[in-house]
C-alpha cells in the first residue's frame, strides 16, 4: 500500500528537471519555460557549472540562451573546487537571483564541489523563499535527496547496476534518472528503487522536462517522462542476492507521461492534460 508522504512544500519555487540534450537553439521550449517561471523579461538567472570540466564553453552557451530568451540579466557562477562555493562574490550572485540553473556534466562534481558550503545552505535559503531550481542532465540528477551517483545502462536490475550517493535535496522521496529512453535506463533505476524503497523513481527523456511545483509535477518537451512506484510490489529477491546476479520484483507500477500531462507526488496518481498547470505557448 502507497505510504502518504509530505512533498515539496507549497511555498517553495518550483523545480525544473531536465533529462538532457535540451533544445537550445529553436524553439526552446524547456528553457522558455525556466525564463518564464524566474521572472520573464525581468529575470536574473545565475547558471551553475560545478558538474562540467568544460565550465567556460558551458558557461557562455547558456549565457547566449538565457540571454536571448529575454532574461535581465545572466551571471555565471564558476565553483570548481569546494572553497569556490564559499566566495562571498558568487554567494552575493546567487542571493540576488530569480533563478538558479545547473548545468550537466558529472553529478558527483557538483557534491564534491558544493556540498556542507554557503553556497548549498543559500541555495536551499532561496528555494525556500521561492526562486526556481533548473538543472539538466547531472544537473537533473543531483535534485533528490539521494542521487544516481553513476551506474550502467540497457541493462536487468542487479544489485550492482547502481552506485547512490547524497544529492542536494530540492525534492523528496523521488529518485531521477536522465537521459531515460535513450539510454535504456529502467533496469538501473529499478534497481535503485529496490535499494531505496517506498520512493519514486522518475525517468525523464532528453529534451523533456518535469516541473515540480508543490505536490504537482507536469511534463513539458518532445519526449516523455517515466514514473515508477515499487511501493505496492508484492515480492523481490532482494535478500537473497549476491551482488552480480538479477534482481526479481513483481507488482511495479509504470506511468509513462509525455508532455502535458501531470503526476501528483503525493497521492501517486496521474492525470491529463486537462487543466494543465503549464499552458500551451
Amino acid at each position: 500500500m502507497a505510504q502518504s508522504i509530505e512533498y515539496q512544500d507549497q511555498s517553495k519555487g518550483p523545480l525544473v528537471i531536465i533529462g538532457g540534450a535540451e533544445d537550445r537553439d529553436e524553439d526552446c521550449t524547456i528553457l522558455r519555460e525556466f525564463v518564464r517561471l524566474a521572472g520573464g523579461t525581468k529575470a536574473h538567472i545565475a547558471v551553475l557549472t560545478a558538474a562540467t570540466a568544460y565550465f567556460e564553453e558551458t558557461g557562455a552557451e547558456y549565457d547566449r540562451v538565457f540571454t536571448q530568451l529575454g532574461a535581465a540579466a545572466v551571471d555565471v557562477v564558476h565553483t570548481q573546487e569546494p572553497k569556490d562555493a564559499n566566495d562571498p562574490r558568487l554567494l552575493e550572485i546567487v542571493a540576488d537571483a530569480t533563478g538558479v540553473f545547473f548545468t550537466g556534466g558529472d553529478q558527483s562534481r557538483v557534491i564534491r564541489v558544493v556540498q556542507d558550503s554557503l553556497l548549498e545552505d543559500l541555495l536551499h535559503k532561496r528555494h525556500r523563499e521561492g526562486v526556481v531550481i533548473g538543472g539538466t542532465s547531472a544537473g537533473a540528477a543531483i535534485m533528490p535527496e539521494v542521487m544516481i551517483a553513476e551506474g550502467d545502462s540497457t541493462t536487468h536490475p542487479y544489485l550492482n547496476a547502481v552506485e547512490m550517493s547524497q544529492g542536494m535535496g530540492f525534492l523528496t522521496q523521488v529518485l531521477v534518472d536522465q537521459h531515460f529512453a535513450q539510454r535504456g535506463r529502467l533496469g538501473r533505476l529499478l534497481t535503485a528503487l529496490l535499494l531505496e524503497p517506498s520512493v519514486l523513481g522518475l525517468g525523464i527523456d532528453e529534451n523533456t522536462a518535469v516541473i515540480v511545483q508543490g505536490d504537482t509535477l507536469e511534463v513539458i518537451g518532445e519526449g516523455a517522462a517515466t514514473v515508477v512506484d515499487e511501493s505496492g510490489a508484492s515480492h523481490n529477491n532482494l535478500s537473497q542476492l549476491l551482488r552480480d546476479e538479477a534482481m526479481a520484483v513483481f507488482g511495479v507500477r509504470l506511468h509513462i507521461l509525455p508532455h502535458g500531462y501531470r503526476f501528483n507526488l503525493k497521492t501517486r496518481q496521474p492525470s491529463t492534460p486537462a487543466d494543465s498547470l503549464i499552458p500551451e505557448h
